[in-house]
Protein backbone atom coordinates (compact mmCIF):
# COMPACT_ATOMS: atom_id res chain seq x y z
CA UNK A 1 0.00 0.00 0.00
CA UNK A 2 1.47 3.31 -1.07
CA UNK A 3 1.61 6.48 1.02
CA UNK A 4 1.00 4.61 4.88
CA UNK A 5 3.81 4.88 6.86
CA UNK A 6 4.90 1.85 9.04
CA UNK A 7 7.11 3.97 11.45
CA UNK A 8 6.65 3.06 15.33
CA UNK A 9 4.38 5.97 17.29
CA UNK A 10 6.48 7.13 20.56
CA UNK A 11 3.92 6.42 23.51
CA UNK A 12 6.33 5.89 26.46
CA UNK A 13 8.31 9.02 28.02
CA UNK A 14 11.07 9.04 30.33
CA UNK A 15 9.88 8.23 33.98
CA UNK A 16 6.66 5.52 32.27
CA UNK A 17 5.99 2.96 34.79
CA UNK A 18 5.77 -0.30 32.70
CA UNK A 19 4.61 -3.96 34.05
CA UNK A 20 7.05 -6.84 33.65
CA UNK A 21 5.38 -9.74 31.85
CA UNK A 22 8.24 -12.40 32.36
CA UNK A 23 8.93 -14.15 35.16
CA UNK A 24 12.61 -13.14 36.33
CA UNK A 25 11.28 -11.64 39.44
CA UNK A 26 10.75 -7.54 38.81
CA UNK A 27 6.46 -6.59 38.69
CA UNK A 28 6.98 -2.91 37.42
CA UNK A 29 10.27 -1.03 36.14
CA UNK A 30 10.26 2.94 35.56
CA UNK A 31 12.29 4.18 32.29
CA UNK A 32 15.17 5.83 33.08
CA UNK A 33 16.47 6.37 29.27
CA UNK A 34 16.53 5.05 25.78
CA UNK A 35 19.80 3.83 24.47
CA UNK A 36 20.46 4.63 20.56
CA UNK A 37 17.45 7.48 20.75
CA UNK A 38 18.75 10.88 18.69
CA UNK A 39 15.96 13.17 18.86
CA UNK A 40 15.87 16.95 18.95
CA UNK A 41 18.01 19.15 21.28
CA UNK A 42 15.79 19.39 24.46
CA UNK A 43 13.21 16.63 23.86
CA UNK A 44 12.46 13.91 26.41
CA UNK A 45 13.27 10.56 25.00
CA UNK A 46 10.84 8.44 24.42
CA UNK A 47 10.01 4.73 23.43
CA UNK A 48 8.04 2.51 21.58
CA UNK A 49 6.91 -1.39 20.50
CA UNK A 50 10.37 -3.65 20.32
CA UNK A 51 12.53 -0.82 21.63
CA UNK A 52 14.66 -1.53 24.20
CA UNK A 53 15.03 0.92 27.15
CA UNK A 54 17.38 1.18 30.06
CA UNK A 55 15.11 1.01 33.70
CA UNK A 56 14.86 0.94 37.32
CA UNK A 57 12.78 -2.10 39.16
CA UNK A 58 10.16 -0.73 41.12
CA UNK A 59 8.14 -3.46 42.91
CA UNK A 60 9.39 -7.28 42.65
CA UNK A 61 11.46 -9.33 44.74
CA UNK A 62 14.04 -7.76 47.06
CA UNK A 63 16.77 -9.15 45.30
CA UNK A 64 15.64 -7.24 41.78
CA UNK A 65 14.26 -3.99 43.34
CA UNK A 66 16.34 -0.85 42.97
CA UNK A 67 18.45 -3.00 40.34
CA UNK A 68 18.81 -1.01 36.33
CA UNK A 69 18.14 -3.53 33.97
CA UNK A 70 18.00 -3.49 30.23
CA UNK A 71 14.06 -3.96 28.94
CA UNK A 72 12.07 -4.40 25.73
CA UNK A 73 8.30 -2.97 24.90
CA UNK A 74 6.62 -5.46 23.90
CA UNK A 75 2.62 -4.13 24.64
CA UNK A 76 1.71 0.14 24.99
CA UNK A 77 -1.95 1.66 25.47
CA UNK A 78 -0.92 4.33 22.90
CA UNK A 79 -2.45 3.30 19.21
CA UNK A 80 0.14 2.24 16.17
CA UNK A 81 -0.20 2.19 12.98
CA UNK A 82 1.14 -1.28 11.27
CA UNK A 83 2.61 -0.99 7.56
CA UNK A 84 -0.83 -2.54 6.12
CA UNK A 85 -3.12 -0.04 7.24
CA UNK A 86 -4.18 -1.67 10.69
CA UNK A 87 -3.91 0.25 14.49
CA UNK A 88 -2.86 -1.69 17.43
CA UNK A 89 -3.13 -0.77 20.74
CA UNK A 90 -3.19 -2.99 24.27
CA UNK A 91 -4.61 -2.76 27.80
CA UNK A 92 -1.61 -1.77 29.67
CA UNK A 93 1.91 -0.80 29.11
CA UNK A 94 4.35 -4.01 29.21
CA UNK A 95 7.95 -4.77 28.80
CA UNK A 96 10.22 -8.26 29.10
CA UNK A 97 13.74 -8.06 30.95
CA UNK A 98 16.72 -9.14 28.88
CA UNK A 99 20.01 -8.83 29.10
CA UNK A 100 22.27 -6.10 26.98
CA UNK A 101 22.47 -8.81 24.18
CA UNK A 102 19.12 -9.38 23.86
CA UNK A 103 18.71 -12.84 25.78
CA UNK A 104 15.76 -12.87 28.18
CA UNK A 105 16.51 -13.20 31.74
CA UNK A 106 12.63 -15.32 33.01
CA UNK A 107 11.59 -18.15 31.36
CA UNK A 108 8.06 -17.55 30.32
CA UNK A 109 5.88 -14.68 29.33
CA UNK A 110 2.57 -14.48 30.00
CA UNK A 111 0.12 -12.41 27.74
CA UNK A 112 0.08 -11.52 24.00
CA UNK A 113 3.52 -9.39 22.63
CA UNK A 114 3.49 -7.52 19.72
CA UNK A 115 4.38 -8.06 16.57
CA UNK A 116 7.20 -5.58 16.10
CA UNK A 117 8.55 -6.36 19.24
CA UNK A 118 8.48 -10.07 18.13
CA UNK A 119 10.27 -9.15 14.61
CA UNK A 120 13.21 -7.16 16.05
CA UNK A 121 13.85 -9.77 18.54
CA UNK A 122 13.89 -13.31 18.15
CA UNK A 123 14.45 -14.87 21.53
CA UNK A 124 11.72 -13.00 23.06
CA UNK A 125 9.44 -14.84 19.85
CA UNK A 126 10.79 -17.70 20.99
CA UNK A 127 9.61 -17.48 24.74
CA UNK A 128 6.29 -15.78 23.84
CA UNK A 129 2.92 -17.83 23.81
CA UNK A 130 0.81 -15.43 22.08
CA UNK A 131 1.88 -12.72 19.15
CA UNK A 132 -0.47 -10.06 18.06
Amino acid sequence: MKGISGTQTRGLLNGSRLNVIDNSGAKEIEIITVPRYHGVARRVPSAALGDMVIASVKKGTPAMRKQVVFAVIVRQKRPTRRADGTMVFFEDNAAVIVTDTGETKGTDIKGPVAREAADRWPRIAATANTIV
